[in-house]
């Protein structure tokens, strides 16, 4: 089992947390990472992307002038795409790029990226996130004192309103429920910050392989 240091929000050691070597001290598979961080990425396109071609474009259809005797090409009408304000030859279309890769996958993947943290330093678990108020500066203060660094990942139960009301102001912080946590958020972060009862949360839904 892994163990990790459990602190309060004074950054005071208050005991030690064991978890599943299968989940926060996997093997690292970067190519794990890769396919579900490209998949993420490409199901955020937005896909909309579009041009006329020339059935589509406004313009008479009649041809511009007759076919020989004129010395000039053979066009067959002011659309054509060698024409200004005439239709695109192969234009884009709207096409939807998302991908699911396995389950397996994903799970495998949330597993390297929690491991890479635990295995680098970038995750620290806190025995609860009370902050007793929704305050910005009062969690910038928290933050501070548990020596994260600017671009920081603080998951907790989705219950904790404050928390979440906290940091939605916070340019490079984010705040995620352990069911929203995803491999391209955890790897955009330096820092993790984690909640004692989230990090079990965590555990399960990895063990359970529900991803």
């Amino acid at each position: 089992m892994a163990k990790l240091d459990v602190y309060n929000l004074k950054r005071e050691k208050v005991g030690e947390l064991e978890l599943a070597d299968e989940v926060f001290a996997a093997e690292v598979k970067e190519h794990l990472l890769h396919e579900v961080v490209t998949a993420q990425l490409a199901s955020a396109r937005a896909g909309t992307h579009a041009a006329k071609e020339r059935s589509a474009v406004r313009g008479a259809k009649k041809k511009l002038y007759k076919q020989k005797g004129t010395g000039q090409a053979r066009h067959g009408g002011k659309r054509a795409p060698i024409f200004v304000g005439g239709g695109r030859a192969h234009p884009p279309k709207p096409q939807d790029w998302s991908f699911r890769p396995p389950r397996r996958v994903r799970s495998g993947a949330l597993k390297s990226a929690l491991s890479l943290l635990v295995k680098e330093g970038r995750l620290t678990v806190v025995e609860n996130i009370d902050l007793g108020e929704a305050k910005t500066k009062k969690l910038a203060g928290v933050l501070d004192t548990l020596k994260t660094p600017n671009k920081t990942l603080v998951v907790d139960d989705k219950g904790n309103e404050q928390l979440r009301l906290s940091i939605r102001n916070m340019k490079n912080r984010q705040f995620l429920p352990p069911e929203g946590v995803n491999v391209y958020d955890l790897l955009r972060h330096d820092h993790l910050v984690v909640s004692k009862g989230a990090a079990k949360a965590l555990e399960a839904r990895c063990l359970g392989n529900k991803s």
